[in-house]
């Protein structure tokens, strides 16, 4: 039974977004495991970028420096 685990900020994310990200990590699972698609679970840590830090810098910060 796979179970995924994504981490991801929230920042662009929205429903159809994650029905595509589980479909296409469903997809991979099936074809490259041989999983059958009802045995795969996915689930969505959504994360504020001021929650998640990279390089140092809160992604937030980041993303609003790139915004400027």
């Amino acid at each position: 039974m796979p179970f995924v685990n994504l981490k991801i900020t929230k920042t662009n994310l929205n429903r159809e977004t994650k029905a595509q990200i589980v479909k296409e990590f469903s997809e991979t699972l099936v074809r490259v495991l041989g999983k059958k698609p009802e045995t795969i679970h996915i689930v969505f840590d959504v994360v504020e970028d001021e929650n998640w830090g990279h390089a140092g810098k809160l992604v937030a910060e980041t993303r609003q420096i790139a915004r400027d």
